[in-house]
């Protein structure tokens, strides 16, 4: 065999171990590949097996533990024509300083420029301690340093991993000692891994309302939702918690504490949700007595949809409610300084008076025989998303 000959079968060789080489390099990047693959379909399906294991809903109509009061506070009764205080306040678990935005909110500047939060649980325990104390002194202020009568509260955490497991109904317990309390769980979820850099984590949250009278009974009623994957893994557990409370001419006040649906694309949770309340609002009216029904409605209130200074165009989860949207003989009170004090902002970038996105979405809705002012009490959102809403009412003619 020639030089040149020989030359050429040894660069045949070569290039054939090379082709070789590429080939095997190739499948065992392949093989890689599919490996990774499977094991991520393998953790993916496992989380949502983990996921739908821990997901139940509670069931509609079931009665609520009363916490204890003592005996001079159990006895005490409403009276027609009294005058009464109540408000209602979501605290947003107690992470919400003016600073903090929420990954699940979106919006877009007025320029168009998209806007999202990015924080997942609270800064740290050391901040929930603070805004839950700030929520107390804040209702406290807003009645000249007494409590209310009636407080109603939401997203209050008792164990969760985003309020690093302050529990915030015992501190709201222990700073209006000697009112009857009730829990509504509207949030109860398995360790939620999402955002991944920081995840929301496991979550027991719920309504907590607190009454200065005797409370005969409770109820949680569930709020229709949207049960698809995985939209029911992120929203609450929507209800509203019912409270009976005496009346000195054998009615009853009818407390309604409620936190609709937030991200609800379309709307129609939040529709079938009026739907339900309004049906329950009538029915208790019929049977004579005074309702009260208070909490974060997820709905710009009393035209205030656009109604403060803002550098931001409208959020997609902003829905609107007025008079129309309730049963005949109820109407929202509407709060006397509306247009100078919002109840809510927007949580996808910092607070910024006049930049930030604000609306009324926190109010009251009463029957045509209980006579109420409002006011949206001023924070600053120092301690939370929301200000509070203060409430003065007397009970009128129950016929």
């Amino acid at each position: 065999m020639s030089k040149h000959s020989r030359r050429q079968h040894t660069r045949k060789r070569e290039d054939g171990r090379g082709r070789h080489g590429v080939a095997r390099a190739l499948l065992t990047l392949l093989r890689t590949i599919l490996a990774l693959a499977v094991v991520a379909a393998t953790v993916v399906g496992g989380y949502a097996i983990y996921l739908e294991s821990h997901y139940a809903r509670i069931p509609d109509d079931e009665l609520v533990q009363t916490g204890k009061a003592g005996a001079e506070d159990a006895a005490r009764q409403l009276e027609p024509g009294g005058e009464y205080t109540a408000a209602t306040y979501n605290i947003g678990f107690g992470a919400y300083t003016p600073d903090y935005t929420f990954f699940m909110d979106e919006g877009r500047m007025a320029d168009g420029t998209p806007t999202r939060g990015t924080s997942s649980v609270a800064t740290s325990r050391e901040s929930v301690e603070a805004c839950t104390q700030g929520d107390v002194s804040s209702l406290r202020d807003a009645f000249g340093g007494e409590g209310p009568d009636f407080v109603l509260l939401q997203e209050v955490d008792v164990d969760s991993d985003r309020s690093h497991h302050v529990n915030q109904v015992k501190a709201f317990e222990g700073a209006f000692a000697g009112y009857q309390s009730v829990f509504a769980s509207n949030f109860h979820s398995g360790f939620l891994a999402w955002p991944i850099t920081a995840p929301h984590g496991r979550v027991s949250s719920g309504l907590l309302t607190l009454s200065d009278a005797n409370v005969t009974s409770a109820t949680r009623r569930s709020y229709p939702v949207d049960e698809s994957f995985p939209t029911k893994f992120f929203d609450l557990d929507r209800c509203f918690a019912m409270l009976r409370i005496p009346v000195a001419d054998g009615h009853e006040l009818v407390l309604v504490n409620s936190h609709m649906s937030a991200y609800d694309a379309g709307g129609g949770s939040r529709a079938r949700q009026l739907a339900m309340l309004g049906d329950v609002l009538s029915s208790e009216r019929a049977r004579g007595n005074y309702v009260i029904a208070g909490g974060d409605w997820n709905h710009a209130l009393c035209g205030s949809l656009e109604l403060y200074p803002s550098r931001q165009q409208v959020p997609d989860w902003v829905a609107v409610m007025d008079d129309g949207d309730l049963p005949q003989g109820f109407s929202v009170v509407r709060a006397q300084n509306l247009e100078e004090v919002a109840s809510c902002r927007g949580d996808d970038i910092p607070y910024q008076p006049g930049v930030s996105y604000q609306t009324t979405v926190d109010g009251f809705i009463v029957s045509d025989n209980v006579s109420a002012t409002a006011t949206n009490v001023d924070t600053g959102f120092a301690t939370s998303d929301h200000n509070p809403v203060a409430l003065r009412f007397s009970l009128g003619n129950a016929s």
